[in-house]
């Protein structure tokens, strides 16, 4: 769901010993800052609800889908033509060659008006209109799909920035690390406590750090880049994002309820449905078309100039009955492929369906391991920050080895990197369970 209107965020800042707080409230614009626009994830979402092209694609659609309902229903209302006709001719003469009969020629001129009303095609003119009804409802569903997509989109492209600029501050982290202990021993090597075989593996290490922090901030820049497109700019905006509270819940224990609300308000299954009904009553309106079709017309004018052999005004009405006899078995065919098409159509919404039963327990699955990945890759970083010390001390000591010290820092490094991954992975896995279960905020 998103908060439309003024949003109030509140900024809690501690100094130290916790002596100072400042509260702050903006507006739900987005606030520019030195290191760039200050963006929340409900920001983003309307952002990308208001620029993106896809949602206005959609909404296009949903209006085209209307105006042909309209279309169908324009053949249940009367039409109306006006006249008006002059005609020069040798009069009394009539037309002789080129057609079984030789109407007469009058010289003339008059207006006047035919109307044509259809009185009944047995249903067919009905359900042509219900089938174009429920593929408006269908478009609109599909809209509603659309949407769900993007906010997909930009929620999974604002958690990928978040991640890759923490990955950045773990790289720096290293980095700065690393160049202290380069630092270091290069000062020890110069006063002959250290041996050359330390100096290189530590610059070794460095080495390897500068280009971790290459990438991450190259990780970044391409994660920046897509949070940009999707939010419906076309240059790479500078964003300075605002985490969500999301709190760290466990997922439910057990997937069914999940799956019965997904088959229940996935707008993609009720956008299917609809267009199965849609297919089914055009089905009917193609068999409906060897009903007979039973129309009125009605044709009035005034003659003011005119041969003396034409009447000054004239009048009829009629009714007119149809009845199919035979067109080459085309009526045939436009029944079993109607009949087909709608088949068609309750295997794809089955289909749909198998497949959200599984997209649902597969991301179950996959939001319960990336929740157990937390306490891991938690007790694995504390681990290594200890093996880490230790290593550090016993180097320091002279009784380890650079080799010892530097696979503690490697491992520090890749357990930063899990731990980071973990946490934004398990808020990943929960963003993309709530979208395919249909409760998508």
């Amino acid at each position: 769901m998103i908060w439309r209107g003024l949003t109030f965020v509140i900024v809690i800042v501690l100094g130290p010993a916790c002596s100072s707080m400042r509260v702050e409230t903006t507006l739900a614009a987005p606030a520019q800052t030195q290191e760039g626009v200050r963006l929340t994830i409900a920001e983003a979402e309307a952002i990308a609800l208001r620029n993106n092209p896809q949602i206005t694609i959609g909404k296009l659609r949903a209006l085209e889908a209307r105006q042909y309902v309209r279309e169908t229903r324009s053949a249940l209302l009367p039409t109306a033509f006006l006249n008006v006709t002059g005609v020069d001719s040798q009069s009394g003469s009539r037309i002789a060659a080129g057609f079984l009969n030789s109407p007469s020629l009058y010289t003339r001129a008059a207006a006047g008006t035919e109307v044509t009303q259809l009185i009944t095609d047995f249903g067919r003119t009905t359900n042509l209109l219900a089938s174009s009804e429920f593929q408006a409802k269908a478009e609109d569903r599909n809209a509603v799909a659309t949407t769900a997509d993007i906010i997909l989109a930009v929620d999974q492209a604002f958690y990928h920035v978040l991640e890759t600029s923490e990955l950045v501050k773990v790289a720096q982290q290293t980095l700065d690390t690393r160049q202290t202990v380069v630092d270091k021993v290069q000062a020890l090597t110069a006063a002959k406590l250290k041996s050359d075989l330390d100096l290189s593996f530590t610059k070794v290490d460095l080495a390897r750090a500068k280009l971790l922090h290459l990438e991450a901030r190259n990780n970044f820049q391409e994660s920046l880049a897509a949070l940009s497109a999707i939010l419906g700019y076309q240059e790479e905006q500078k964003f300075q994002l605002v985490e969500p509270t999301m709190q760290i819940a466990p997922p439910v224990a057990d997937p069914l309820p999940l799956i019965l609300s997904a088959l229940r308000q996935r707008p993609e299954i009720s956008a299917l449905e609809y267009q199965v009904e849609s297919a089914q009553k055009n089905s009917n309106a193609e068999h409906d078309l060897w009903r007979p079709t039973i129309t009125a017309l009605g044709a009035a004018g005034l003659a003011p100039a005119r041969d003396p052999q034409v009447q000054n005004w004239y009048g009829a009405v009629g009714v007119n009955i149809n009845i199919p006899v035979f067109n080459g078995f085309l009526y045939n065919a436009r029944a079993k492929t109607a009949d087909l098409q709608t088949e068609v159509n309750r295997q794809k919404l089955t289909d749909l369906r198998n497949n959200i039963a599984r997209d649902v327990r597969v991301t179950w699955l996959d939001t319960n391991r990336a929740y157990e990945r937390l306490s891991v890759t938690q007790e694995l970083r504390e681990q290594a920050s200890l093996a880490l010390d230790l290593a550090q001390a016993r180097y320091n000591l002279g009784l380890g080895s650079i080799v010892e010290f530097s696979e503690a820092e490697l491992q520090k490094t890749e357990s930063d990197i899990a731990d980071t991954d973990a946490r934004y992975q398990y808020r990943l896995s929960q963003i993309l369970l709530a979208y395919v279960t249909g409760m998508q905020r």
